[in-house]
């Protein structure tokens, strides 16, 4: 996935399913300056973490 596209899927209205190395996740922030994102796990809302996006994948339409 590439920084554009996580933008946009953070600032989309709509929720889309996105996944790290499998355990589905919320994007909250990009940080386009290393290539990292901001996320935390949809049953661990606590658990926030900075990820390199080459972990993520988008699902589905």
């Amino acid at each position: 996935m590439d920084i554009r596209r996580i933008t946009e899927i953070i600032n989309s209205p709509t929720m889309i399913n996105v996944n790290y190395h499998g355990i589905p996740v919320y994007l909250q922030e990009v940080h386009a300056h290393n290539n990292t994102v901001t996320i935390f796990p949809l049953d661990e809302m606590e658990n926030k973490q900075v990820v390199e996006i080459e972990g993520l994948v988008e699902l589905g339409p």
